[in-house]
């Protein structure tokens, strides 16, 4: 892997990653469209990494509040205040993508990473998106959310690990669908980032730690890092502006637009 094919893939991912049009199924797409060989799962994880820092960086004071309210209920305070059930629900929301990662990362990064099961995946789950956006009540804000609704949203998760489907947008997907507004929704989607993240991220450093082959240069992991988290802060930026003011359906569009164009491009028809 060059640096120009490690600084394309982690711009790809930065973008995708938040945007909900699936980070995984755009970095598999990507160099197969451009003739380059697959990347791997390693290095998507590796920009993965990088987008978590990105949102660390940007929900930083969310983070540390959370972080305090959680002590705080250790140490025998009250665990009602929000930022405490937050951090909470956010670590609850993470058991069932954790479990269901640990058993299916093999077929992920071998055989799911076929074109059809992303175009499936692209209008299904693009479908269900602006279903959700258009028909939910968008009334509730993230202070209602509570661990029942957090586990719904963690077991959407846990579908993210196909594909295709995209993290970003099926966590969203699952918070409209529960009534709450488009803010808090995509608030949430980020920072169930950082749990999930964080688990990946020190299974990969283990790895690394232990010598076992990554099957790219380091050189191009840290390039992969490094772009990802500058673009996906400005990313991150850009969709919760976008958000205040517009709804998802253009997202949705675009992935039943992908679809058609994988259909086409791989078929000849």
């Amino acid at each position: 892997m060059t640096p120009a094919q490690a600084v394309l893939l982690a711009l790809v991912q930065a973008v995708t990653e938040f945007l909900p049009v699936s980070s995984s199924g755009h970095l598999i797409l990507v160099p197969r469209l451009l003739g380059w060989p697959d990347q791997g799962l390693e290095f998507d994880i590796a920009t993965n990494s990088g987008t978590l820092l990105a949102v660390v960086a940007y929900f930083r004071r969310d983070l540390a509040a959370m972080a305090r309210g959680a002590a705080a209920a250790v140490r025998g305070g009250d665990a009602r205040f929000p930022e405490a059930r937050l951090a909470w629900v956010l670590l609850l929301a993470t058991v069932p993508a954790a479990v269901t990662g640990l058993l299916i990362k093999d077929w992920v990064a071998t055989a799911a990473r076929g074109w059809e099961l992303i175009a499936v995946n692209a209008v299904v789950y693009g479908t269900l998106l602006v279903a959700a956006d258009r028909f939910g009540r968008k009334r509730r804000p993230l202070a209602e959310l509570g661990r029942r609704e957090g586990l719904w949203i963690g077991a959407a998760q846990a579908l993210a690990l196909v594909p295709g489907t995209s993290r970003s947008g099926v966590t969203m997907t699952a918070a409209l669908a529960l009534g709450y507004d488009r803010e808090s929704a995509a608030r949430f989607a980020f920072l169930l980032a950082v749990p999930i993240g964080v688990l990946v991220g020190a299974k990969q450093l283990l790895d690394l730690a232990l010598g076992v082959p990554l099957g790219v240069p380091l050189a191009a992991l840290a390039i992969g890092v490094a772009v990802s988290a500058l673009a996906g802060y400005a990313v991150i930026a850009l969709l919760l502006g976008w958000v205040r003011r517009r709804s998802l359906a253009v997202f949705g569009a675009y992935r039943l637009l992908l679809a058609g164009l994988l259909w086409l491009y791989f078929t000849g028809a």
